[in-house]
């Protein structure tokens, strides 16, 4: 039972992102998360036009 109340003092405790703030952190990670897609497509490629003319 020990657990259960700390876990519980735990949440009462923590502080949550509004909405703006969570938008926000996510369109974060998803601009991150194509620009290196973009990133390591261009890389890809380069490697493997350098490995053709090998």
């Amino acid at each position: 039972m020990k657990f259960f109340k700390s876990v519980i003092q735990t949440m009462k405790d923590t502080t949550w992102l509004n909405a703006k703030e969570t938008r926000r952190d996510t369109t974060t990670v998803v601009v991150m998360s194509i620009l290196f897609v973009v990133f390591f497509a261009v890389i890809d490629y380069l490697i493997q036009m350098a490995l053709n003319l090998i």
